[in-house]
């Protein structure tokens, strides 16, 4: 139990009061006057120094001085004169005349000891005081003074010793510098590529009444041809809108373009601008490009003007479905894994020699997604030997033509290859008589196993296959009729249509 516990506690039974310890500075009947107490410390050490009205139960305090009775001895005579208190004595400690404590007053009615001669008393001693004098106080004031002079004085001899250029502390503000030596760039490099292609890069505005769509472009002839997306001039060209086109270049100066062609069928436009001595970029070869390839790709994504990234080429021969299911446009895409995101659309992606190798124009989206989410490292472009045929096309006629094979395909099929429509769909045969497959002897209902030895499963995959080819070309399609055996080899002379851009 705490002292807490007992401070309020009723006593345990009636009974004689115990006797307290005599406090510091009160003599004891027959003994030597006790000791002064320590400076700082209380008059009694046991408890604590402030405590409330109720006190332990076995405890007493003396009374007040004028509470003290008479003492029951006489008082001593005039030639008995009892010594003098403790300096450091309280008052109410001090013993009384006679050299005795008043017991009665602390024990009741107990009765008084006999009287005992006077104790001789020792001559007062001088407490002598603790702590320094104000002259002490004053000689370690001044010694403090002197001492963080003296430091001073050595810190800065130190400082000055170590700084040579005696500039003093703002020397050490002085961050290393570089020494000089030149950054190299060599030819391939990314910084190398940028700095070659971006004057020829541009960005594209059509600032239609519901608002102005964005995109990317590159010099495609010296004398003001432009070529980039058909999604990103569309806004302009859709009906009898009005809506101007503004091109504008690397160093920041604008032209308003005008369309020379489009085509929704290859998602590709070619504009023209008032102003020769451009700049263009060479248009490579996308059949000589493999998977692995370093890429660069260039553009105003969101924008941002003279923008490029970086990556590889991540696949090839990626069937892509982009735009609305009426004006769909198909491609045999170049994957790759450079950031592409809105705003890129028809600008380059070029490979280590600074060659166009693709005109980028689709991301993926995640599942579910039903507007662009921005790069997800699945970014396509069209090739750049599909974007050569399709330009020049458009330059020369205004419009651009594909290949086709002649057959409707049926999307339902769900087995190994692509099959041929067994009924008409919409008005329209499933085999065009006297077209290209009616003439290789291929039959409704036939499956097309391969292209040109590659496999394909799905119906995507074939047109895109056969849109990457150019009219007149000769294709060799695995067919298989009746659902039976491996198939034979089928020769098709690809018929050409014409695009609705």
């Amino acid at each position: 139990m705490t002292d807490d516990d007992n401070l309020f506690a009723p006593p345990t039974a009636p009974g004689p009061v115990p006797p307290r310890l005599p406090e510091q500075g009160t003599a004891v009947p027959g003994g030597p006057p006790s000791a002064p107490p320590r400076p700082g410390a209380t008059a009694q050490q046991a408890g604590p120094p402030e405590q409330p009205a109720a006190q332990h139960v076995d405890t007493v305090r003396l009374p007040p001085p004028s509470a003290v009775p008479p003492p029951l001895v006489a008082p001593p005579s005039a030639q008995q004169q009892p010594a003098p208190p403790h300096p450091s004595r309280h008052p109410q400690a001090a013993p009384p005349a006679g050299g005795v404590l008043p017991t009665a007053a602390i024990f009741g009615s107990q009765p008084a000891p006999a009287p005992l001669p006077a104790l001789p008393q020792a001559a007062p001693v001088k407490e002598r005081r603790r702590g320094l004098g104000p002259g002490a106080v004053v000689l370690v004031a001044v010694l403090a003074l002197v001492a963080g002079l003296v430091g001073g004085i050595g810190g800065a001899a130190l400082l000055n010793a170590n700084d040579d250029d005696g500039a003093g502390l703002r020397a050490d503000a002085a961050l290393p510098e570089s020494g000089g030596q030149q950054v190299e760039r060599p030819a391939g490099s990314v910084a190398a590529i940028a700095a070659k292609a971006l004057p020829s890069v541009v960005s594209i505005e059509v600032r239609a009444s519901e608002g102005a769509a964005t995109g990317s472009g590159m010099v495609l002839k010296e004398n003001g041809y432009i070529l980039t997306n058909n999604h990103v001039i569309a806004p302009a060209a859709a009906g009898a809108s009005s809506a101007p086109i503004f091109v504008t270049f690397a160093d920041g100066h604008e032209q308003e373009a005008e369309i020379v062609g489009a085509t929704p069928d290859y998602d590709l436009a070619v504009l023209k601008v008032r102003e020769n001595g451009l700049t263009p970029l060479v248009l490579g070869d996308s059949d000589e490009v493999v998977v692995g390839d370093d890429v660069l790709a260039a553009g105003a994504p969101l924008g941002l003007d003279s923008t490029v990234t970086t990556g590889i080429v991540s696949a090839l021969h990626r069937p892509v479905q982009a735009g609305e299911q009426s004006s769909a446009a198909f491609i045999d895409a170049i994957q790759t894994d450079a950031a592409i995101n809105p705003g890129n659309s028809g600008g380059p992606l070029l490979n280590s020699n600074g060659e166009v190798i693709g005109i980028n124009s689709a991301i993926a989206q995640a599942p579910g997604s039903l507007a662009a989410t921005g790069n997800i490292g699945l970014g396509f472009a069209i090739p750049s030997n599909q974007a050569r045929r399709t330009a020049e096309q458009l330059i020369e006629t205004g419009r651009a033509t594909f290949p086709v094979i002649g057959v409707l395909l049926d999307p339902s099929y769900q087995g190994e290859g692509v099959k041929v429509a067994s009924e008409t769909q919409q008005g329209q045969p499933p085999v065009t008589p006297g077209g290209p497959a009616e003439s290789a002897g291929i039959r409704p209902g036939d499956v097309i196993l391969a292209i040109n030895g590659r496999p394909v499963s799905q119906s995507d995959e074939l047109v895109v296959a056969i849109r990457a080819m150019a009219p007149g070309d000769a294709v060799t399609l695995k067919v298989r009729t009746g659902g039976q055996g491996e198939g034979r080899d089928v020769r098709v002379v690809l018929d050409e249509k014409a695009s609705d851009g």
